[in-house]
């Protein structure tokens, strides 16, 4: 019996660290993109970066005594309040710090009081998102009532058959990935980034694109989770939707980046790759969101 309940301790836990990295995605992916915080992080003294620390640990602890990443709320706890503040902050520590190695923005070159500084700077918003991970797309299986009242207009939907919920899927993903990459897509840092790519880092953006939405969608136990696992359509496997929403996420920037004249039809096909997939990442996560979403 002991050894079954650490394991579901264990488990709990693991998926809490999940659902708080997918939500500090969520949150901070668009600053990551961002090279005036790249900038203000290289350039920071330590005196700014300790600010930085102390506010953002102050800011987190408040959101964590409302919401938090983790299903269980001990809001009443200080102690575990603030145990849980440390937490939130060490994940967008990591999360952000994984982005910028996988951007290239962080490299052994780079020193270690500029690495310093862009991490701190960037794990903000990715700490903030941790904390508010509850509330990006509520949890139904918190709200019993209304997901009760919900059954019978989800098995109508189920009805309508599977080429249309493919295209609901299709529709969501759009939706998602076209808010966040407009935002991104007439930049100058998605050049700035794809100059600075290379064929393995590419593949590593990918299967971190992949890993990313799958957390989101069907691992961080958000907003209508099982209902995405049951869902109906072609691509009705959570691999398989996965990999389609990605694909569709892509053209979804790559259209943008035509869009806003950052790649024309006369730039050869190599750099069409490398941009698409810079700008994939985040509109992969918008994604994410959107099918959840819908």
């Amino acid at each position: 019996m002991s050894t079954k309940s650490q394991k579901n301790v264990w488990k709990n836990e693991i998926n809490d660290i999940i659902r708080g990295a997918c939500g500090g995605f969520l949150f901070g992916i668009p600053l990551l993109y961002t090279m005036e915080v790249w900038w203000i992080g290289s350039l920071a003294k330590p005196q700014l970066i300790m600010m930085a620390i102390a506010l953002m640990f102050i800011v987190v602890y408040l959101l964590n005594q409302i919401e938090g990443f983790r299903k269980r709320r001990y809001s009443w706890l200080a102690a575990q309040t603030a145990m849980d503040t440390v937490e939130a902050i060490a994940i967008g520590l990591a999360c952000s710090t994984f982005v910028l190695l996988l951007l290239r923005e962080l490299t052994p070159e780079t020193s270690l009081r500029e690495s310093l500084g862009k991490i701190i700077f960037e794990s903000v918003p990715f700490a903030l998102g941790v904390a508010l991970a509850n509330q990006f797309l509520g949890d139904s299986e918190n709200s019993n009532g209304k997901g009760q009242e919900s059954d019978p207009e989800n098995s109508t939907t189920k009805n309508k058959g599977d080429l249309h919920a493919t295209f609901t899927d299709v529709g969501g993903t759009l939706i998602g990935a076209t808010i966040i990459a407009f935002n991104i897509a007439p930049t100058d840092e998605i050049p700035m980034l794809a100059a600075a790519t290379s064929p393995p880092w590419e593949l590593a953006m990918i299967a971190a694109s992949l890993l990313i939405s799958y957390g989101i969608v069907f691992q961080a136990g958000f907003s209508n989770q099982q209902k995405r696992k049951d869902q109906k359509g072609i691509f009705q496997r959570p691999s398989s939707e996965t990999i389609m929403s990605y694909l569709v996420s892509l053209l979804a920037g790559a259209f943008l980046l035509w869009f806003f004249q950052k790649l024309t039809f006369s730039d050869p096909w190599t750099m069409w790759l490398d941009h698409t997939l810079i700008l994939g990442l985040p509109a992969t996560i918008g994604g994410a969101a959107g099918r959840l979403a819908i």
